[in-house]
């Protein structure tokens, strides 16, 4: 006999008992919850505006800013530009605080991180003594010293200490070499974008390379083919005029001069952050285990060697994200520009709501200004960190 068929096929279960949907339904609930605690908090907010006879509007950007500001990396014109110009020079201020500063401390670190764990004594003990300085002051502190006790005690223009270069030291700022664009500027730099892409192609074709020498130096190799099509472009077409700076005057004609105050700002943040990640490359090449330093050694590997190709790749692993909160510490902290007058964005905020009253709007355009700046940074890093990270079969 043969037994009757079986249904495969299991009972359904209850909506109101799947968990996949109650979790979605949760979920929901509590995004809406959130929704309306913000609209409940505008609303009180817009109310409490109202009654005080304004408005939650940002109608007050497209006014006239009528301040003058002390570094515009734009033109700007405070009779006819407006607010909003004045709070995008200010971002832009910023911005060249952060990525400079971001730059020369992650140089600064690694270069004093290495010292630390150097066998001469004397550069040890001079690398540690920088670090327990700087890292166990107040940077408001530091600030001011770089300020007042640094920049300003320089001697003055006609006085200035003449460094190689046509670059000058004063208490005006430094004074450097820059260059003014001609009209062929905009095809060269789209031509040196495109000997980029070339050169990271080199880059790639020379990873395959079996000489050491070559495989080796590969990224030296591809920015010197990069360098040398750029200067032959920059040859053919004229795209600058080289801009030297002179003295006329109280002040520095042409060039480019950075301010006291911009360098006040941007040494403090250098070697505040500088020390905190010195310490954090310490503790990642001591993470990595010594007998991969010495088995480097005994292929035949330079010290050098050893920790550019070797170790400090591995300390990467370990280095990277809390080098991110590091970064993202510089970020924030560059808001105490307003204790040496330089114009980054709180210090224009600080001005623009006290012009126009809109306190509240203008706070807000500060928060979402400083969040997309480490949102932007923190994708950054962790796009890193994904490209050094173990990954376990």
């Amino acid at each position: 006999m043969t037994s009757p068929a079986r249904s495969d096929s299991s009972p359904k279960i209850p909506f109101y008992r799947d968990v996949r949907v109650l979790r979605i339904f949760a979920q929901g609930v509590f995004v809406a919850f959130v929704v309306l605690v913000f609209w409940y908090l505008f609303g009180n907010v817009a109310r409490g505006l109202e009654r005080m006879g304004s408005s939650f509007s940002f109608a007050f950007l497209e006014n006239a800013a009528s301040f003058a500001l002390s570094e515009t990396p734009i033109p700007y014109d405070p009779a006819t530009d407006s607010y909003l110009i004045a709070f995008s020079i200010g971002l832009l201020n910023t911005l060249r605080v952060i990525i400079a500063g971001i730059a020369l401390a992650s140089l600064l670190g690694l270069l004093v991180g290495i010292a630390q764990l150097s066998s001469n004594w004397l550069v040890a003990k001079i690398a540690q003594v920088y670090v327990e300085i700087f890292r166990n002051t107040p940077l408001l502190i530091q600030l001011f010293v770089w300020y007042f006790i640094g920049v300003l005690s320089l001697p003055r223009v006609r006085d200035s200490i003449a460094l190689p270069g046509s670059i000058y030291l004063s208490n005006r700022g430094l004074a450097l070499p820059w260059f003014t664009p001609n009209e062929t500027f905009t095809l060269w730099l789209a031509l040196a974008g495109i000997f980029l892409v070339v050169a990271l192609l080199a880059y790639r074709v020379l990873g395959r390379a079996k000489t050491p020498l070559i495989y080796e130096w590969r990224g030296g190799w591809a920015f010197l083919l990069w360098l040398a099509l750029a200067l032959v472009a920059a040859v053919a077409l004229n795209p600058f005029t080289p801009s030297l700076p002179v003295i006329r005057g109280f002040n520095f004609q042409d060039g480019i001069t950075l301010s006291p105050e911009y360098a006040a700002l941007l040494l403090g943040l250098v070697f505040y952050t500088g020390a905190f990640i010195a310490d954090i490359v310490r503790a990642g090449i001591q993470a990595v285990p010594r007998g991969i330093l010495e088995a480097a050694r005994a292929l035949g590997l330079t010290h050098v060697q050893a920790l550019r190709l070797i170790i400090i790749p591995l300390a990467l692993r370990v280095i990277i994200p809390p080098l991110t909160n590091q970064y993202l510490n510089l970020a924030k902290n560059s808001s105490l520009a307003i204790a040496v007058g330089y114009a980054d964005l709180f210090y224009v905020s600080n001005t623009i709501f006290n012009q126009t009253g809109q306190t509240l709007q203008v706070i807000l355009m500060i928060m979402g200004a400083y969040l997309v700046i480490s949102l932007v940074i923190s994708a950054l890093m962790n796009g890193v960190n994904a490209r050094f990270k173990l990954t376990e079969r």
